[in-house]
């Protein structure tokens, strides 16, 4: 696992605290997995799905109530995220505060990560 003894892989706002709990209710999971894949304008995007059980090579942050799960292959990617959700009058969702982006397409849907080794 990609971690820093005593810090937490990624933290969340109290909004998304409260989304990520209310799913979690409203749909009977134990949380949700937070990932990333190919794909977008810039090269990667975020994945997040509801989780039935945890997997152990996951990376596990609870805060409040809200739980989340940090797939493996991802770990090095979010690390040190803060997850927020928003709400404007045009639309809702999570947003991802990440250091560790170095680029974003212009609609904001996809990301684009430090080269290895360049890591911020």
């Amino acid at each position: 696992m990609f971690s820093v003894p005593g810090q937490q892989a990624v933290t969340m706002t109290d909004a998304a605290v409260a989304q990520i709990t209310k799913l979690m209710t409203r749909a009977s999971k134990q949380g949700l997995r937070i990932g990333v894949k190919k794909g977008g304008c810039a090269g990667m995007e975020y994945t997040m799905d509801y989780v039935d059980e945890i997997d152990p090579h996951d990376e596990v942050v609870e805060q409040d109530g809200a739980r989340v799960m940090i797939a493996p292959m991802a770990q090095m990617f979010l690390f040190g995220t803060e997850i927020d959700y928003e709400t404007t009058l045009l639309d809702s969702g999570f947003r991802f505060n990440n250091p560790n982006v170095t680029e974003a397409c212009g609609c904001g849907e996809s990301i684009k990560f430090a080269e290895p080794g360049n890591q911020v």
